[in-house]
């Protein structure tokens, strides 16, 4: 998978880069030349977008914005006819509050890192279709999240990530 960061440090990059291609594995999405673009920002635009695109006057922690209609249990592999000539099939953008996470970490009793991981998952399991509107759907996105997070050793508490 590729991945284009904007205002994303190194140590994040590394991070969910590794958390991505294991969410492709684990959701059985395993495509060579999918992309998505990752951008970090404070509260002002986070706020500024969630009003824009949610119509949700507050600032949040991850919005995300597919490029695909896709549903779960749906596969990139039924979406071949929206790839690019190169054979690549843009999935959309994921946008993170770097300080609502720090603010959530501490919260939840964990790493700032952790809880950026956490954040990117949720938003690339919705670019693949994952929701949680309904009750039947977040436990599957949670149990999902769950797995790919427990795969890399990444889970609650301070002494993680």
């Amino acid at each position: 998978m590729t991945i284009t960061f904007e205002n994303v440090g190194r140590k994040y990059r590394k991070l969910i880069t590794k958390i991505y291609d294991e969410a492709l594995k684990e959701t059985q999405n395993d495509h060579n030349l999918v992309w998505a673009t990752i951008t970090f920002v404070d509260k002002v635009r986070i706020a500024q977008l969630n009003k824009s695109f949610r119509n949700v006057d507050r600032a949040t922690d991850v919005l995300s914005f597919p490029m695909l209609n896709i549903k779960y249990p749906q596969k990139l592999a039924d979406f071949k006819r929206e790839n690019e000539p190169d054979g690549s099939l843009y999935l959309g953008d994921v946008v993170i509050c770097k300080k609502v996470a720090k603010e959530q970490a501490k919260q939840f009793g964990h790493s700032k890192k952790r809880e950026v991981g956490f954040l990117a998952l949720h938003g690339l399991l919705h670019l693949l279709g994952y929701d949680h509107i309904e009750e039947d759907d977040e436990k599957i996105m949670i149990a999902t999240s769950k797995k790919i997070l427990e795969n890399l050793s990444i889970t609650r508490g301070k002494q993680n990530v």
